[in-house]
């Protein structure tokens, strides 16, 4: 017992200790509400059946399919001028839940779409049909149906991150090059945003001078994350296939904490908030600063489970310098990524009413002669300070997107439209979104070998780090538990002892379940 505590006043500490008592009969009941989140009440309606009749579609338009029904509802809903032909889902209550929005209120004019539960199915009866897909499955299945419905010979429009691990990302890379008649885009609206190619431009402008210091950060993440695995087994929901959601993911039993919204939060199928938001927020940083792949990486964060991400944390990545660029060099910079409520300090030239960032997050832009600041998907760029920029307007010589962050998906449509020769890069193709999110998710990883307490040395075009031996072993937390049975409750750890290089190694590359190997 500490000095503190034996001089503790006996009422202050039975005041004390009611209070936590408190607190720790709160937290099953907070913890359960994480679970399975409320949502509001639906008007009762009527859900169509599935009805897998042959349809007509109008001539003239581009065939449009979706699979993954959660954000990829908006994104099919986003291309309403051409032909929606088929949703799939593997939860048929919200595949007939949104079969039922598509037609009564959202598109009640248009043909029903066709409707499936397995989307190999669906090209199997009904691919000669379709032009184009979208693809918002769980992170830890984008690679894999993203590049089946390539083989297909079908258009991909694949939500961010574009996938679950770095080799991955590597794979549809490859697989944009095998086929280059297929016209690609990984969903980050922001990519398309005139406030994108404005921050872009002031950049090489050489308004804030040589950048060599970049912050970033996200109010993510909006879901529990350091979880344990669940220990109850409660049954699949009807109309659930379970085997299917879980794709590639190695086999556990079904719980509602997984699915429909909660994976984010799970290694095994999401990517935590770096992978939920960083493909949005450093989009403007890697498009303005050409930057490729970091030399280094180190982090910091809270509490963690090799189950779930950490609720805060920080990642700093460095990058080597690059050939000049316009009215600008391209020196080494430091790249400072921020989730979990954490930000950068403020900078002391900005006004007490400018605003820095928005409530999604945002980054900051460190030049020699002085700073940019932008919110989420690059809005409202700000140059700062703010006085010596009055009437400042870079020159535009990037190709915009008409609608901007809102024509992303319709800037896909129109280029799958166009003839092989006349048509232009989307802004999020994979030839710049696969390495693009190569960087991303590698830093899932470097949180996760955070205790190795050192700058790690990362070998890019080969994805490996340098400086990890073989022979070196980590500590990581296996589960974290609040332990109530000593006089002072406290978070109680389970550690396990893993090879740091192996270890780095499965994270980069996952071996998946079979069945879903990925086959150039």
């Amino acid at each position: 017992m500490s000095e503190s505590e034996k001089m503790m006043p006996r009422r202050r500490f039975v005041k004390n200790a009611a209070y936590a008592s408190a607190v720790v009969s709160a937290i099953p009941s907070f913890l359960s509400s994480c679970k399975t989140p409320k949502e509001p009440k639906k008007e009762e309606v009527e859900l169509l059946p599935i009805d897998n009749k042959k349809r007509e579609f109008p001539k003239g338009k581009l065939n449009i399919a979706v699979i993954g029904l959660g954000m990829g509802y908006g994104n099919f809903r986003n291309c309403g001028d051409e032909n929606l032909v088929a949703m799939c889902d593997v939860d048929t209550q919200r595949l007939r839940e949104k079969l039922t929005q598509f037609h009564k209120k959202d598109f009640p004019d248009k043909p029903i779409p066709y409707a499936y539960q397995n989307f190999k199915k669906m090209f199997d009866e009904i691919g000669d049909q379709i032009d184009a897909v979208i693809i918002a499955t769980p992170d830890h299945s984008h690679a894999y149906v993203t590049h089946y419905a390539m083989q297909q010979g079908k258009h991909v429009y694949t939500q961010k991150p574009l996938t679950h691990n770095v080799y991955e990302s590597r794979f549809l890379t490859e697989a944009a090059k095998k086929y280059p008649d297929l016209v690609t885009q990984m969903g980050n609206q922001g990519a398309s945003a005139g406030t994108t190619a404005w921050a872009c431009e002031a950049i090489w402008d050489g308004a804030i001078g040589d950048v060599k210091e970049v912050h970033a950060w996200t109010n993510r993440p909006i879901w529990p994350q350091a979880l344990n695995r669940p220990e109850d087994k409660p049954p699949v929901p009807p109309g659930l296939d379970w085997d299917m959601w879980l794709g590639p993911a190695p086999n556990r039993p079904y719980n509602p904490i997984y699915h429909p919204w909660n994976w984010r939060g799970w290694w095994a199928f999401g990517t935590g908030a770096l992978g939920d938001m960083a493909c949005h927020i450093l989009d403007v940083v890697a498009r303005a600063l050409k930057l490729e792949y970091p030399y280094g990486v180190i982090a910091s964060s809270s509490r963690w489970t090799l189950e779930s991400p950490a609720e805060s944390e920080t990642i700093t990545y460095f990058f080597p310098e690059r050939p000049p660029l316009k009215k600008i060099k391209l020196p080494k910079v430091k790249l400072t990524w921020y989730d979990g409520g954490i930000k950068p300090p403020r900078p002391e030239e900005m006004l007490d009413d400018e605003p820095m960032g928005d409530g999604g997050g945002g980054v900051l832009f460190v030049g020699t002669k002085g700073k940019l600041v932008t919110g989420t998907y690059a809005k409202n760029p700000l140059l700062i300070p703010s006085s010596k920029y009055k009437g400042y307007k870079p020159p535009m010589t990037e190709r915009r997107v008409p609608g901007g962050a809102g024509g992303h998906e319709k800037d896909w449509i129109a280029q799958c439209k166009a003839a092989p020769d006349k048509r232009e890069e989307t802004k999020s193709n994979f030839k710049f979104a696969g390495p693009f999110n190569e960087v991303v998710v590698m830093g899932t990883v470097a949180a996760r070998l955070k205790d190795l307490k050192r700058i790690l040395k990362w070998d890019g075009p080969n994805m490996k780090f340098t400086n990890i031996k073989s022979d070196e072993f980590l500590k990581v937390p296996k589960s974290v538990k609040f332990d109530t049975s000593q006089s002072i409750p406290r978070y109680v750890t389970e550690w396990v002892k893993v090879n740091a290089l192996e270890y780095a190694d499965h994270m980069v590359k996952r071996n998946p379940r079979k069945g879903w190997e990925l086959v150039l």
